[in-house]
């Protein structure tokens, strides 16, 4: 692939994750110099950059992003032309058994890798070119109704988890730092992603992996919970655009109008499985259980990405059969990747 702009200079954080990691070969590929800055915890897998790892034009560094001096450092030394933000803690029952790390890494290390880009930018001269990119999500909107109503870039912040409070509260910050000092910022709200490459604690490759060892396959309450995914390919096409497009100080919903509930793509899955390596007599279906909800579940999320459409000229590539397919398929031929001890339990879509 060739480069779209001039190469640029990019840091990446949380580049060792399932979307960080996307972004990454990405721009890698396209020629762009890339400097992935992960503290590598347990959701990051390096063998997501096994592709690029060894390119020229490729640099790793195991930093945290709340260590404000190695963030400086590295700042000085690499002089980015732009920043994408995506290191964050993001397991929803994870938040709520333990919220300190979640303010910690998604606020407190968001403040300091703003400050460290606010000192980079000005030492640059307020560069106008620079810009920082902040991956955020939907979740902070809180929950809609089972009624065709969307999350516009307008709606009011209603973040039913601490992950999304910790979420919404780092957004806060970011636009602060663009009304407040003037630096270049973009916001983006993604829906729910998945492809290959993802975590086996998320919902899609959970299932996936647990039908494929014949355990049971928990569903929070009836299932009913509705969410809209999004390709993670479609999410970094649209990182992209506008990083290079974006007006500072804007925010950009990223939608994949894919809407299903749980319990749907739970079953879905147990089709493509049925029919790609199936079991002896009967059918993963049989495989699913209800299992108690978790407290704040929210009902429903889907987003309206018309701005993003008419502004920058976006579109997802992918639809959800497709690109399930290509998911199932993926971790069907790709089982040296997650074949490690799985989590118990799921977070199942936010």
């Amino acid at each position: 692939m060739k480069p779209t702009v001039d190469p640029k200079r990019l840091i990446v954080t949380g580049g060792a994750g399932f979307i960080g990691s996307a972004v990454c070969r990405n721009f890698v590929q396209a020629g762009h110099v890339v400097c992935n800055v992960d503290k590598l915890t347990y959701a990051a897998n390096t063998n997501n950059l096994r592709g690029i790892e060894h390119m020229t034009n490729y640099r790793f560094e195991r930093v945290d992003i709340c260590n404000r001096t190695r963030m400086l450092e590295i700042f000085d030394g690499f002089k980015p032309d732009a920043v994408l933000h995506l290191a964050a803690e993001s397991h929803v029952d994870r938040s709520i058994a333990d919220t300190d790390v979640f303010v910690q890494t998604n606020v407190v290390g968001t403040v300091n890798l703003l400050n460290a880009a606010l000192e980079h930018w000005r030492s640059q001269g307020s560069n106008s070119d620079f810009r920082f990119l902040h991956v955020s999500t939907d979740e902070v909107y809180g929950d809609l109704e089972d009624d065709g109503s969307l999350f516009h870039e307008s709606t009011p912040y209603n973040p039913s988890s601490p992950y999304s409070a910790s979420k919404a509260a780092s957004d806060f910050m970011v636009s602060s730092w663009h009304r407040t000092y003037g630096l270049p910022v973009l916001i983006t709200n993604c829906s729910n992603n998945y492809g290959p490459f993802q975590n086996i604690e998320k919902l899609i490759p959970h299932m996936i992996t647990r039908a494929l060892g014949q355990e049971t396959l928990p569903v929070y309450g009836k299932g009913t919970n509705i969410r809209d995914w999004l390709h993670v390919d479609d999410h970094v096409a649209a990182l992209d655009l506008i990083l290079r497009k974006g007006r500072p100080g804007e925010r950009y919903n990223v939608g994949g109008g894919n809407e299903r509930n749980n319990l749907s793509v739970v079953e879905r899955i147990c089709e493509h499985l049925d029919q790609l390596k199936p079991m002896d007599g009967k059918s993963y279906r049989e495989l699913i259980t209800f299992v108690t909800d978790r407290p704040g579940h929210d009902l429903r999320y889907a987003v309206d990405a018309s701005r993003l459409t008419s502004e920058l000229g976006w579109a997802p590539r992918h639809n959800f059969e497709t690109g399930l397919t290509q998911t199932v398929n993926w971790y069907l031929e790709n089982q040296w990747w997650w074949h490690y001890e799985r989590p118990s339990e799921p977070d199942q879509a936010g």
